[in-house]
């Protein structure tokens, strides 16, 4: 496979070459390498725009992929999009003529992508219906259709408490080892979709199979489209591999579709962007991260959520690592102020075995109040008063200092407490549609009287 991509790759850079040669009043339309500091390439003797990909050729005839990133006076920045170990000094370098694209289509459906476009699972290539370009198109926020429909993600906690809605953009804060991957997992199981697109970015490569046949399972993978930019893939294809599931979802959601895209991680995909910044001679600004990884965040997720008018809608949820659980870290930060909401999972409950470890004090869903009834919003202010009213006071209760009949709202929350921890966990292989979520969160505030 890999002897006939480089054959390919060679024959459409040749007939390229030729079709600039013929072409009248041309520039220089190849170059050299020149220079290499870090993980950026600086090529000089011919011209190109940001963005733009080029093909690079070792002395040896071996293929590589680049982008130009920056330039630098006469020099352009370029970084690699696969491995350069062999490259040397004098490598030709010629511009393709064109942004990068994506291939999309029904094709893609069942099937798993680097984030390239190129096949990992060796079911051959991908026919694709069109292309369409990487970076996507701009809608118009008067255009856009409201979120009016709740949608059933099969967790009873977010159904209830945090219900989400067609469209809506969530972000699921965790530190490491804290189960956002395993809620994802559900979310991506249960939830109720035409198309779901998952974009495993910057995460370890052992999770990619694990997910598609663990999670995913037959059926959900005949509707699914993964794309996996590991951790060791470079920077230039962790950032290409998110773009590259956004456009896709983008694509199906113009065909009238609604599209579950679930993207893990928004992180690692900063983390992309500030190794490539860095390398190009950005300064950093916040905690390392550079200016331009804030200009990227909302650059990528508000190309999801509805579309025009009588087109379907991307639901989308991204994971967020909080370094050392710190709430306050700049992506984490960042992400919560351009999201429609955010599910919190917590430390300390995992290491209760309390799963899903959902934090249910620093939850929030922002389109909740539009979507769900005026009883079940009451519902929700009255299951989080107590269960914050037994928050505050656990200590006090531990070690017996509490008085019964002194506070009756805390009497109350003392009483439904096994109750309420019951209702807040659920067996991973179980789901609980939307419905008998909220008739249960509303039968047990019932008991409360």
């Amino acid at each position: 496979m890999q002897a006939e991509r480089a054959r390919i790759w060679a024959g459409n850079l040749a007939e390229y070459r030729q079709r600039l040669e013929n072409a009248p009043g041309k520039l220089k339309t190849s170059g050299s390498i020149v220079r290499m500091v870090g993980l950026v390439l600086e090529a000089a003797g011919f011209q190109a725009s940001i963005g733009q990909r080029c093909a690079i050729e070792s002395p040896e005839g071996r293929p590589y992929d680049a982008e130009v990133v920056g330039f630098n006076g006469d020099r352009l920045l370029l970084m690699a999009a696969s491995d350069i170990q062999g490259l040397a000094p004098g490598a030709r370098v010629t511009p393709t003529g064109r942004a990068t694209e994506v291939a999309v289509g029904p094709a893609l459906l069942g099937r798993v992508i680097d984030g390239a476009g190129r096949p990992l699972d060796g079911l051959g290539p991908i026919r694709a219906d069109a292309h369409v370009p990487l970076a996507g198109r701009a809608i118009n926020p008067m255009e856009r259709a409201p979120i009016r429909t709740p949608l059933d993600v099969g967790v009873r906690a977010i159904n209830s408490l945090f219900t989400v809605g067609q469209g809506q953009r969530m972000g699921l804060f965790a530190g490491s080892g804290v189960g956002k991957s395993v809620l994802l997992g559900m979310m991506a199981r249960y939830t109720s979709a035409d198309v779901t697109v998952v974009g495993l970015i910057g995460e370890r490569g052992r999770e990619v199979k694990e997910f598609i046949e663990n999670i995913l399972g037959p059926d959900g993978r005949a509707r699914s489209v993964v794309v996996a930019a590991p951790a060791d893939a470079p920077a230039l294809l962790r950032l290409r591999g998110a773009a590259l599931a956004t456009a896709i979802a983008e694509h199906f959601r113009d065909q009238g579709k609604q599209v579950l895209l679930l993207m893990d991680s928004l992180t690692r995909y900063a983390m992309a962007q500030r190794e490539i910044a860095l390398a190009v001679g950005e300064p950093p600004a916040t905690k390392g991260y550079p200016p331009s990884v804030f200009a990227k965040l909302p650059g990528l997720v508000e190309r999801t959520g509805n579309g025009r008018e009588g087109q379907g809608g991307i639901t989308a949820f991204y994971t967020v690592l909080t370094e050392g659980d710190d709430q306050q870290d700049p992506i984490a930060d960042s992400a919560r102020a351009i999201l429609d909401g955010h599910v919190v999972l917590s430390r300390r409950l995992a290491e209760q075995g309390h799963y899903p470890a959902i934090d249910i004090e620093a939850s929030i869903s922002r389109v909740m109040p539009e979507i769900v009834s005026h009883e079940q919003l009451k519902g929700l202010h009255a299951f989080k008063q107590l269960y914050s009213r037994y928050q505050r006071n656990e200590d006090l209760i531990q070690v017996g200092a509490y008085v019964s009949g002194s506070d009756p709202l805390l009497d109350k929350a003392i009483a439904l407490r096994p109750a309420m921890e019951q209702f807040l966990q659920q067996d991973m292989r179980t789901p609980v549609p939307l419905a008998p979520s909220r008739d249960q969160l509303l039968n047990l505030l019932h008991q409360a009287g």
